[in-house]
């Protein structure tokens, strides 16, 4: 069975698929009509947060290794146009969401963006992703 989870602000979250046995969804639904969770997305997003609370320690270690950037990052046409003018080059890393502005061209994001390297959502005009397609990792 697959269930679709998606929170209601989509500016901050991204929506997952996931496949549960039958058995597995019928505890989560046993569990909902017990009131223990409002719905199974509320079960779902509980459990996720207690794994990822259990795993925090290292997940903070490997954030300071990879040098990532935590949280929400927006790259304009202008911060663009400023790094390519200091003649400089990016190399995104974000554990979050990533943004590259709508006004900014393919032609911009090759010229200045080195390498991207995003854990979690990375937001572009396809034709920006497609320029960048060989610095994706």
């Amino acid at each position: 069975m697959t269930v679709a989870v998606r929170e209601t602000k989509q500016s901050d979250s991204e929506k997952i698929t996931i496949n549960l046995g039958f058995v597995d969804l019928g505890y989560v639904d046993l569990l909902v009509r017990e009131g223990f969770y409002g719905n199974r997305s509320d079960f779902i997003r509980t459990a996720i947060r207690n794994q990822l609370e259990r795993h925090s320690e290292s997940a903070k270690q490997s954030t300071i290794r990879r040098q990532l950037q935590l949280g929400l990052c927006h790259y304009s046409a202008r911060d663009l146009e400023a790094t390519q003018a200091a003649g400089e080059r990016l190399d995104i890393r974000v554990l979050g969401l990533a943004t590259i502005a709508a006004d900014v061209s393919p032609e911009l994001a090759r010229a200045t963006i080195g390498s991207i390297t995003v854990l979690g959502a990375l937001h572009a005009s396809p034709a920006v992703k497609a320029a960048l397609a060989d610095r994706i990792a």
